[in-house]
């Protein structure tokens, strides 16, 4: 093409692109410190109403379950407890942290004295009468994750993604315990994972997303001065500034092509990365499996690095059962090798959000692939709605019904939530529909195209946006380049 032709494409490509870019650089800066942003909330009264929590919808209300005070609803923003007597619903979450993304819980449990505990992303704790929640003295690793926690007799076991943490009681010690690998580990790890981490920067630690960081600052710089190469002319056109814009504009543009020529295999790589990280390029990515890169955060002695989902013991088979990122394995002991379940329901990417075992001792499995029914006795499973013998596969990242949260505790039926749609089956108060959200979350919204857009982001947003990005990179340095 001739340099006029590639002139407007980079023009216009950047114009269009050049708000997403701010807006994915300084969420992505966030993203990649979780921690440090852990604290501060944003009101969902100035988030687009499809934020707005509904019907217990979005997560809300992950599960129930009986307790001394009256029936307790916990899920992404907390625990709430249900009058027995007045069926009123008041807030209990007296003792968490006032961080909304510190009170996203995981499960609740009550032992075999009554003592409720329940697991965060960051943490676990037990409530108190007089105190509430208190944070059990768990020790994990800096970049682990909690996911779940099972309490059977005086036990009681909480997961994290990479390790199990397990105690004698609430109040004792908690031992960190690492699962031997299975018969069936191939020490693989998905691909998906692998191009996720390089996106960030986490496969090489801080110093990693430090550098992505540093990247990510380097393309705020490229929109900004772009921006100007673009809107300073306007300017000059209708009235006279107090500066010398010869000079400015020199500067201006020299600086900006010498960036972006000198950074170009690094601004095409991370968009070509983030670009990989939604469908449809990340359903056969998330079905891959490869080697660890040696010396990586991926690159574990540990086979069950990041794959461990959430845990629940068997009364039927006394025996322990795992959801993993790559199925569902059992073991008598955490000392025992665990084994590969066969005829085990689909579970979405995602990862499973309901599992409660039944009188009869199948268990209800609930993912955003859908609700199933699973028999261990025969490994099969069906769909819970439909009654229809269910694909082993688990199919794409949402099925038809994306399953979030389940119930057998606040009506006469059980309930299923749905993420989207909620349940009417309790009405939810009207207070709870702006509750805060993180601002990691609302970065991560930002970062993924819906928070413009809707859940069709997921679908099409990032796709057609992330090759626009790249050929304005790309149309950038062919249009400096030198003969």
């Amino acid at each position: 093409m001739k340099k006029r032709a590639w002139h407007k494409q980079h023009k216009w490509l950047g114009l269009i692109c050049g708000f997403f870019l701010i807006a994915f650089c300084l969420s992505g800066i966030i993203l990649n410190h979780r921690q440090l942003f852990g604290d501060i909330n944003v009101s969902r009264s100035i988030l687009p109403s499809h934020y707005h929590y509904r019907n217990w919808n979005g997560g809300l209300l992950r599960g129930t379950v009986h307790s001394d005070y009256g029936t307790l609803i916990y899920g992404a923003n907390g625990v709430w407890c249900v009058d027995s007597m007045t069926g009123n619903i008041r807030d209990f979450n007296s003792g968490f942290p006032d961080g909304a993304d510190y009170r996203n819980v995981r499960r609740v449990v009550k032992t075999d004295n009554g003592t409720m505990v329940a697991a965060t992303q960051f943490g676990a704790y037990k409530y108190c009468h007089d105190a509430g929640w208190k944070r059990l003295d768990i020790t994990v690793d800096e970049d682990e994750r909690l996911t779940d926690i099972e309490s059977v007799g005086d036990t009681i076991v909480v997961l994290g993604r990479s390790n199990l943490y397990v105690s004698i009681s609430p109040d004792s010690a908690f031992k960190k315990t690492e699962l031997l690998p299975s018969p069936e580990n191939d020490g693989k790890v998905s691909l998906f994972r692998t191009v996720w981490t390089i996106h960030s920067g986490e496969i090489f630690g801080l110093p990693g997303r430090l550098f992505m960081d540093m990247v990510a600052l380097i393309l705020l710089f490229l929109v900004v001065t772009g921006i100007i190469c673009w809107i300073v002319p306007l300017y000059l056109k209708k009235r006279k500034p107090k500066f010398n814009p010869v000079r400015f504009m020199k500067f201006n543009f020299i600086w900006h092509n010498k960036i972006g020529r000198w950074t170009i295999v690094l601004t095409v790589f991370i968009a070509l990365t983030g670009w990989c990280l939604r469908p449809p390029v990340m359903i056969p990515l998330a079905m891959t499996k490869t080697a660890a890169i040696p010396g990586s955060s991926l690159s574990s002695g540990n086979v069950w690095h990041d794959k461990l989902r959430a845990i629940r013991y068997d009364d039927r088979f006394n025996d322990w059962i795992i959801s993993t990122s790559e199925g569902f394995f059992s073991t008598k002991s955490f000392d025992d090798t665990p084994h590969k379940l066969i005829g085990t329901p689909p579970v979405s990417v995602m990862g499973i959000n309901v599992w409660e075992q039944g009188a009869e001792g199948k268990w209800l499995c609930g993912s955003f692939s859908g609700m199933y029914e699973w028999d261990r006795q025969s490994a099969s499973s069906s769909d819970y709605f439909t009654h229809e013998v269910a694909d082993d596969k688990p199919g794409p990242p949402f099925g038809r019904k994306a399953i979030s949260g389940y119930s057998a505790d606040l009506s006469d039926r059980p309930f299923v939530v749905e993420y989207y749609k909620g349940t009417d089956a309790l009405a939810q108060p009207q207070e709870m529909e702006r509750l805060p959200m993180s601002l990691w979350n609302v970065a991560l919204e930002i970062h993924s195209g819906r928070l413009f857009i809707g859940q069709i982001a997921t679908y099409i947003f990032i796709f057609i946006l992330g090759i626009t990005i790249i050929w304005c990179l790309i149309s950038g340095y062919k249009l400096k380049k030198r003969p």
